[in-house]
């Protein structure tokens, strides 16, 4: 009784290990160095001074096609590109999984639906989404210029797979970018994520 009461503690212990190692608002950012679809390396702090937005995505989750197929992921990109924002795409999506797409494959199915991210990032052994606690796609994160996290969680205020529920949702990454360029607080700085899980490795 006594070992296994000692082996939940530990396990208990190492969960809030866990919990408390994801990014958190108000810290400072992960960095990261990732390879993007073509193969260049990609790191965090190379955009330090810059705004960024960072989407775990996975093109086979339905709650990702709600997004692009409607036009709402690729517009809320152009809009954050359009004033100097920063946007990563990240896949976490191992490769043994269904859903994974080879990086070449993703390109095109962003280029199909006219998105614009600065970068698509392969994080396929899941080391980043780990760090920064991503458990659903999307999921989405904003980097201040100085590096610290000032935003995580949901694209919008409203948890489903239907595009009819987009318009009348609070897309939560456009009013926090356009809060967070104006020099003001994110007035919703974290957010309940909604989608489908990640296909961690």
């Amino acid at each position: 009784m006594k070992m296994l009461r000692r082996t939940l503690i530990a396990t208990a212990a190492l969960v809030a290990l866990g919990a408390q190692a994801a990014a958190t608002v108000g810290q400072p950012a992960p960095d990261f160095t990732l390879k993007d679809a073509t193969g260049k390396t990609v790191r965090l702090s190379d955009f330090k001074g810059k705004h960024v937005v960072l989407e775990w995505t996975n093109p086979g989750c339905p709650f990702v096609r709600k997004h692009y197929d409607s036009g709402n992921m690729p517009a809320t990109q152009k809009d954050a590109t359009g004033q100097n924002v920063v946007w990563l795409a990240v896949n976490s999506t191992e490769k043994a999984s269904s859903d994974y797409l080879e990086p070449a494959k993703l390109t095109v199915w962003l280029t199909e639906r006219k998105a614009v991210p600065t970068a698509v990032l392969m994080d396929e052994e899941g080391t980043v989404g780990k760090s920064y606690g991503a458990r659903t796609t999307p999921h989405l994160y904003i980097v201040n210029p100085q590096g610290v996290l000032v935003y995580a969680g949901g694209i919008d205020s409203i948890p489903s797979a239907r595009p009819a529920d987009i318009e009348k949702a609070t897309n939560y990454v456009k009013v926090g970018l356009s809060e967070a360029l104006a020099g003001k607080p994110i007035s919703a700085a974290t957010t309940q994520p909604y989608g489908c899980s990640i296909k961690y490795k």
